[in-house]
């Protein structure tokens, strides 16, 4: 028995897949470049400081940012903190870059979003015309770039969230956080499936995309 609207659903995972992918791609990028400026080399030396998406995508990941369109993540850039002259601080900075990069990106997808708006062309884009799914790219660009940063601020191992809270900890306090890394994907699993993250992350995300796109005008 064929799927109700199925070439409209295909005709929409079609139109999100270059921004889903565009996200995670310059997310991890991000962290590539700061970890080689900031002095470790293994980023660049494995491929990873690219915007080739092939080689940063985790399928479980991406699969979850399409279904979710809210939670995701790519193939971890293996870094040696050992190569930075402060390892905490880097590692704190290298965090930062993935999540900074997305906002950018929002923030340069909401620009182009309220030129638009503000210009009076909305009249001239509906689902009949080949603008529509330029413009629900853009939406959707907004969108994933938010809900990624948002996420992965998540302090919780291995997110980017938990090298920021672990570098203001004191040594030791940091060294036990930093013992539930092992159990930290089953922990986001467990959050996700009783919807403490979605409870969290959809307010924050709903939030930041609203002064974003309608603060100011």
């Amino acid at each position: 028995m064929p799927i109700p609207n199925m070439e409209e659903y295909i005709k929409i995972l079609l139109i999100k897949a270059p921004p889903i992918l565009f996200a995670l791609t310059v997310h991890e990028w991000a962290h590539g470049l700061a970890a080689v400026r900031l002095g470790d080399l293994t980023p660049r030396m494995l491929g990873r400081v690219s915007l080739n998406p092939l080689v940063h995508l985790d399928l479980v990941g991406t699969a979850a940012l399409f279904l979710t369109g809210m939670f995701g993540w790519a193939k971890p850039v293996p870094i040696n903190p050992h190569n930075f002259k402060n390892p905490s601080r880097a590692m704190m900075f290298v965090a930062l870059a993935g999540p900074l990069a997305n906002l950018a990106l929002a923030a340069v997808f909401s620009l182009a979003y309220k030129g638009i708006v503000a210009g009076g062309y909305m009249r001239a884009i509906d689902s009949s015309t080949v603008l529509w799914p330029v413009f629900f790219m853009l939406r959707i660009s907004i969108i994933v770039n938010i809900s990624l940063a948002v996420f992965n601020l998540i302090p919780i191992p291995p997110l980017d969230g938990s090298r920021v809270l672990a570098h203001f900890l004191p040594a030791d306090k940091a060294a036990g956080y930093s013992k539930i890394e092992p159990y930290g994907f089953m922990i986001l699993i467990a959050l996700l499936y009783t919807g403490v993250i979605g409870r969290v992350v959809s307010p924050l995300v709903f939030y930041t995309v609203r002064l974003m796109v309608w603060g100011g005008m």
